[in-house]
């Protein structure tokens, strides 16, 4: 027998033997509203096994998290568990149904960090902003292992050097806001192993992360599970991380499960119409948008409608400045969109703020062409001049809940422009606001309501309405759809086309995603701390890149097919 034999006959056998950890059968959790209830889990069943990674898909709105917080009875209130068992199986031999204990009581919080673990969406709000990153990571250890504050605090640097974290002597003693997101991810998961739990649950782990970091930490995780025989249960709405990482798929859709099977059948032979509605979203960003097909060419002749040269900004102090943006030149055309694509902490964010003068640029050339043909150098223009100028160059911005006003309605968030420009008021300013509405596809009628009212691509749209009032000539889209579903995501990016078609608008469209990218922009600049390393059309930037940070970036990007996994062969970039 070859090697490659027995091996994979060891690994038949051991999947065989594999024991079950958690069995879920017909959990079903209700929200009651003042209409009703919301059944935000209705009847899901699966099981974990040792060694196993499970992934549970879907779109926002679908029950994955509630599920995964009623594992752990976390539900926020007034959500409760009505039926189903929960068995936890434990090394012992011993089980336990965890949906009959009570979820304040002793016994459900000597599993919680225990047995099994959790890493949080969000890694900012997850971790306290005023305790070290030490001080809560032995907590965990005291709590659960009975561990002296000595053998605490040698295991929590060892955990830190496990996940990578560079000098985790000095790490220890750091606060949350010292790291970076990725960095505050493995934290995270540096938490959640501290007792070497059983079962690890991942809610969207790396879903605000770009592609390089999100590969590192898909790789950490897998390594982890490796060692320590753990089973994983991820939830995520990324279809080429499910590709990429899965043993088995759960797709759920409101609460109830879809389809359930090995990830290879879930992608090559899906036997429901939205699984196979979810996997053709993602192809279809594996390739440029049709509407961009059918359109002419960019006339290369024409002159630039923004035009930036040796743009720097500039951080701290002037002994020892951060170079956010370092020695940046670009131009975008009439009717064009330039994708600005990097990593985070590249600068492309900060880069778009400067177009703006949001932020005030230490050097450069920003030279604005209005309509009239008058050229205009933003950095230097008088308040009256930038006043104008801001009016035809507008920003949709990343976070559609963080840049939408809770307290003010929609007609007020959209109307707000028009009225401090004094371009409209009253029923002239109510009929603008209507056919912004309807032109973003939402309901005027809902124009009364507020933003909490509404899912993320409604906010997302409402956030376009607003940037569309004014008519203008470029809009600078700074991560506009990252926050959204796959299906969603595709969704936004032809609407922002088509209205690019019908109001003649040229886009700066900055985004970690090199599918986003390649679906909808015609050029692109590819930034890596603070510079511009490569730029071109898109099709030549993204097929035959000529910089390694480049090619590093492209690797990184999850496929979505299980049989063609590439991640972990991936290029790295060491600038």
């Amino acid at each position: 027998m070859s090697v490659i034999d027995l091996a994979t006959g060891l690994e038949t056998r051991a999947a065989a033997l594999a024991p079950t950890i958690l069995e879920v059968t017909g959990l079903v959790t209700h929200f009651p509203v003042r209409n009703g209830v919301v059944r935000a889990v209705d009847g899901v069943s699966f099981t974990l096994q040792r060694g196993k990674t499970l992934c549970i898909v879907g779109e926002s709105g679908s029950g994955k998290s509630v599920t995964a917080r009623s594992i752990l009875q976390i539900v926020d209130a007034p959500g409760r568990i009505v039926s189903g068992a929960m068995v936890l199986h434990r090394p012992d031999g011993s089980s336990v149904d965890l949906a009959k204990l009570n979820p304040r009581g002793r016994e459900i919080r000597a599993v919680r960090g225990r047995e099994i673990a959790m890493i949080f969406q969000e890694p900012m709000s997850s971790l306290s902003p005023v305790h070290t990153v030490g001080d809560q990571i032995m907590e965990v250890l005291q709590l659960h292992l009975k561990m002296g504050k000595k053998e605490a605090r040698a295991r929590c640097v060892e955990l830190l050097g496990q996940v990578e974290i560079p000098k985790p002597d000095a790490a220890v003693d750091r606060y949350t806001f010292e790291f970076s997101g990725g960095m505050r991810q493995r934290v995270m998961i540096a938490m959640a192993l501290a007792c070497n739990p059983s079962l690890l649950i991942a809610d969207e782990p790396t879903t605000a992360l770009d592609v390089t970091t999100q590969a590192e930490i898909l790789d950490l995780i897998k390594r982890l599970q490796q060692q320590h025989g753990m089973a994983v249960m991820f939830i995520t709405h990324d279809m080429g991380v499910v590709a990429e990482i899965a043993d088995d798929v759960l797709v759920m859709h409101h609460g109830k499960v879809k389809e359930t099977g090995p990830v290879d059948a879930i992608f090559h032979a899906p036997q429901d119409n939205y699984t196979r509605m979810l996997i053709g979203s993602v192809l279809k960003l594996e390739q440029k948008a049709e509407i961009r097909l059918k359109r002419a060419p960019i006339q290369q002749e024409a002159l630039p409608v923004l035009q930036v040269r040796n743009l720097e900004m500039h951080f701290g102090s002037p002994k020892a400045p951060l170079k956010a943006v370092d020695d940046v030149s670009l131009e975008v055309r009439p009717g064009e969109t330039l994708g600005i694509v990097g990593e985070s902490g590249s600068g492309k964010t900060t880069m778009g703020r400067c177009l703006l003068r949001v932020y005030e640029p230490n050097a450069g050339v920003i030279d604005y062409r209005r309509a009239d043909g008058h050229v205009v150098d933003l950095l230097k223009a008088d308040k009256d001049t930038l006043k104008a100028c801001r009016r035809e160059i507008r920003m949709i911005f990343q976070d559609p809940v963080g840049s939408l006003n809770p307290r003010m309605t929609v007609a007020q968030i959209i109307g707000e422009p028009l009225l401090v420009n004094k371009i409209a008021e009253g029923r002239e300013l109510d009929h603008r606001v209507a056919e912004l509405l309807r032109q973003v596809g939402l309901e005027p009628s809902w124009r009364e309501r507020y933003p909490h009212a509404f899912s993320g691509g409604q906010r997302q749209r409402i956030g376009i309405a607003r940037a569309i009032a004014l008519n203008p000539r470029v809009i600078v889209a700074d991560e506009a759809t990252s926050a959204l579903d796959v299906s969603l995501r595709s969704q936004m990016l032809d609407l922002m086309m088509n209205l690019q078609d019908k109001l003649g608008l040229s886009y700066v469209f900055i985004s970690h995603d090199i599918g986003v990218i390649r679906y909808m922009c015609d050029r692109v600049a590819v930034m890596y701390r603070g510079k511009v390393v490569e730029t071109g059309p898109t099709e030549q930037v993204c097929d035959a890149p000529t910089h390694a940070y480049t090619q590093a970036l492209l690797s990184a990007i999850p496929r979505p097919d299980p049989r063609s996994r590439s991640i972990h062969r991936r290029h790295r970039y060491v600038g």
